[in-house]
């Protein structure tokens, strides 16, 4: 059984449909990741699966159960966390405090937890009593995922997760996701880096005008020249 199936979705605002019938499964140990042109629908998609935007036809079942437009705090409990692109962060508060507002629902101990966190995220360590909106973009990226990593997610949801950070910091955010993918937590996100994010990718969704364009591996989907040609600036 998949993690998550979302069949046929389509959603709109205002009554315009932007999504025109999406598809998306990945597994439990996956990482997905959702690519294509601006206005393809990619963060509408991951919208629509948080609950943020009403889907009009169409199922999301997850983990087995039909999720269909509950609500974002609802699906928190249910194990999925989601990481939006930007006012991802309480800038006043401290990288520590950040972490701790992630464990709102939470009734335990969560000490150990935030340990795995800034195991993760080693240089927010160091800075755990720095307010979040004076680090750089990169660090506060760090603070957004390890905050919404205190739910324990099975499912953790990713938009734009390197938007507008250095080279070096983008290679740092793919690596810690990697590392988060292999601690049991699957994963979907959006990226505009398209090459880079499917290289990592075990699935991969080329989305188009709302609808699935290609579907496959990430590797296949690198290695095709129809989707190279006219969603990754080239064949080579």
């Amino acid at each position: 059984m998949s993690l998550l199936e979302m069949a046929d979705i389509h959603g709109g605002y205002g009554g315009a449909n932007i999504l025109n019938g999406v598809n998306i499964s990945i597994e439990a140990d996956e990482i997905g990741v959702i690519v294509g042109p601006n206005g393809a629908g990619k963060s509408t998609t991951l919208k629509a699966l948080f609950g943020l935007l009403r889907v009009s036809q169409g199922s999301i079942v997850f983990n087995g159960r039909p999720i269909t437009n509950f609500a974002p705090e609802k699906l928190v409990r249910e194990g999925l966390s989601f990481v939006p692109q930007e006012f991802n962060v309480f800038p006043t508060m401290s990288v520590h405090e950040n972490l701790e507002m992630g464990a709102y629902i939470r009734r335990d101990d969560f000490r150990n937890l935030l340990d795995q966190v800034y195991g993760f995220f080693p240089p927010l360590k160091d800075k755990r009593k720095q307010p979040a909106g004076e680090l750089s973009g990169g660090q506060r990226q760090m603070v957004a995922i390890g905050r919404a990593l205190m739910t324990e997610p099975s499912l953790l949801l990713l938009d734009e997760p390197t938007a507008g950070l250095s080279p070096l910091y983008m290679d740092e955010i793919f690596d810690r996701i990697i590392a988060i993918n292999k601690s049991g937590v699957g994963i979907l996100m959006v990226e505009q880096n398209a090459r880079q994010a499917l290289a990592i990718a075990h699935r991969g969704f080329v989305l188009a005008t709302g609808r699935n364009r290609f579907t496959g591996t990430g590797a296949e989907l690198l290695a095709d020249p129809d989707v190279a040609k006219s969603f990754l600036g080239g064949g080579e």
